[in-house]
């Protein structure tokens, strides 16, 4: 129904939306937000059915060319667009030009959108100016993508730390576990980086299962252990209830 793009760099498993919400209610969430994957391109169609038979309790991030109408703008506006994504993995996208990228988020930002990035962290110090110059609220994937094998003082990490500390628009997905570990699960080589940007930025951090882990290069894992992690992250009551409502109400449903 929702053909993948020809120039796509991996081909996923299907995933519809039913399994999606399946799984959001087997978890215990109550709504969850959708990110448009980069095997479907520009053509944010399948993200647009899965908010509208969402019964609201979903929000989008798309992906989007600078030659997107303002019509179209505000169609995803009123589906539950909240947000567009930047790609800067080279193994997954090809290269957009940064002027473009500026013109798209001049264009979202009217909105009150924000915008993802996705980078690896060695190419932080190439990418940070940029990030830094954009108008709206930057929401970090996947914690930077950082070598875990390094740890969490290591100076790819302390460098991306004091980028959230010195702008506060910066937020970050304390998300990805399956991807960063080396140890494999439970993930515990991971919770380092997860719960020192939790501590230090608690109203910055957004946390997400990653489903359907497209892409992978084992198994897929298991959505539970995923969620065992957040205590481990979280350590606090307070903590979890910014991470897993406040936070995420606050960006995705503002006002209510």
């Amino acid at each position: 129904m929702f053909p993948y793009a020809p120039d796509r760099k991996y081909t996923p498993v299907d995933a519809p939306k039913e399994k999606l919400f399946a799984l959001r209610d087997y978890l215990g969430f109550e709504r969850n937000v959708i990110v448009q994957a980069s095997c479907h391109g520009k053509d944010n169609a399948a993200l647009i059915d899965a908010l509208v038979h969402s019964n609201d309790k979903a929000r989008g991030i798309a992906v989007i060319g600078e030659d997107v109408s303002d019509a179209e703008l505000q169609a995803m506006n009123h589906a539950g667009v909240k947000g567009v994504r930047f790609n800067f993995v080279k193994r997954l996208v090809d290269f957009t030009p940064r002027d473009v990228l500026e013109r798209i988020a001049a264009r979202i930002a009217p909105l009150g959108w924000h915008i993802v990035v996705y980078f690896e962290m060695p190419d932080l110090p190439d990418l940070e100016a940029f990030f830094t110059s954009l108008p709206t609220t930057i929401v970090v994937d996947h914690m930077g993508r950082p070598d875990v094998k390094k740890g969490v003082d290591h100076p790819e990490n302390r460098r991306f730390l004091d980028m959230l500390e010195k702008h506060d628009n910066i937020w970050t997905k304390v998300s990805c576990s399956e991807r960063l570990t080396v140890a494999g699960a439970p993930y515990d080589d991971v919770v380092p980086f997860g719960r020192r940007l939790v501590e230090t930025f608690p109203d910055r951090v957004l946390w997400g299962t990653d489903w359907p882990h497209p892409n992978m290069p084992v198994e897929a894992p298991d959505d539970g252990v995923l969620v065992d992690v957040i205590p481990k992250i979280a350590v606090t009551p307070e903590l979890q209830k910014a991470l897993l409502v406040n936070n995420p109400m606050r960006l995705y449903w503002p006002g209510e």
